[in-house]
């Protein structure tokens, strides 16, 4: 019994480290940054860069001067305005059969979005929330501004 318990507890181990390696799996990258542009994840900020890849979980933040553009593995695309913060909520997406699904927060500022591969095999597997509103999104171009509240 002792071996098997052993080779038990080292698939236990190896199934847990394919689980969080496919968590931080990039979902996105960073296409354009212009002025002030940030990358909070797990509570560290630093500055936004081309190129730089996103995971879930990660928020994205533009100060008065800043933009910044991002295209997600399924080619959808994102273009967020000054004064802007958006959180990367949730991601899946299986390119051997474009099925997936999608939430982003877009907390404050401006969003323009042109969805991708998600909403052709999954109308309405997109989904943006506001402050007040969740958009289901079935596969178009749109934008949308959120006002901070003063």
């Amino acid at each position: 019994m002792g071996p098997a318990l052993w080779f038990a507890a080292g698939m236990f181990i190896g199934m847990a480290g394919v689980s969080c390696a496919e968590e931080a799996s990039p979902i996105a990258q960073v296409k354009k940054v212009t002025g002030e542009a940030v990358i909070v994840r797990s509570g560290e900020r630093r500055p936004a860069g081309l190129g730089d890849l996103l995971l879930v979980k990660d928020v994205i933040e533009t100060g008065p001067d800043g933009a910044i553009g991002i295209t997600f593995v399924d080619n959808t695309v994102f273009s967020a305005g000054p004064n802007s913060q958006l959180a990367l909520d949730e991601f899946q997406f299986d390119s051997s059969n474009f099925r997936g699904s999608m939430l982003a927060d877009m907390r404050r500022g401006t969003l323009a979005a042109v969805s991708g591969d998600i909403t052709r095999s999954s109308p309405g597997a997109m989904k943006v929330k506001t402050p007040t509103a969740v958009l289901g999104v079935r596969g178009t171009t749109f934008a949308i501004q959120v006002y901070a509240d003063h």
